[in-house]
């Protein structure tokens, strides 16, 4: 079955790094766009950023544009989430989502989501 499973997720200092991984399998990896979602303590989900299939184009949420940076290893089935000079807003549960339809209007939905990983920004 298809399954997406998200890791990396920890402690960071304000300012600090982090790197979330988000492993695919069950189906071909290469063929689908992929995003990762957010949702603060009492928040609602909050889109964060997307990639195309090929890793050829990504797009990114005000709010994290220019700290964060989505990528892609296909022959390791594995999308990551660079996170850098990270603030306490950035302090989410955070996940990844198989997406199902047009990349670049971002219309569709997400049709299989990871078990998430949290993410807290804090001193």
């Amino acid at each position: 079955e298809v399954q997406v499973v998200e890791s990396g997720g920890g402690l960071v200092q304000p300012g600090g790094s982090l790197r979330l991984s988000c492993a695919g399998s069950g189906y071909t990896f290469s063929t689908y766009g992929m995003s990762w979602v957010r949702q603060a303590p009492g928040k609602g989900l909050e889109w964060v950023s997307r990639i195309n299939s090929a890793g050829s184009r990504t797009t990114y949420a005000n709010s994290v544009k220019g700290r964060f940076t989505i990528s892609r290893d296909n022959a390791k089935n594995t999308v990551y989430l660079q996170m850098d000079r990270v603030k306490p807003e950035d302090t989410a549960k955070y996940y990844c989502v198989r997406r199902f339809g047009s990349y670049y209007d971002g219309t569709g939905y997400y049709d299989y989501w990871g078990q998430g990983t949290q993410v807290t920004v804090s001193s």
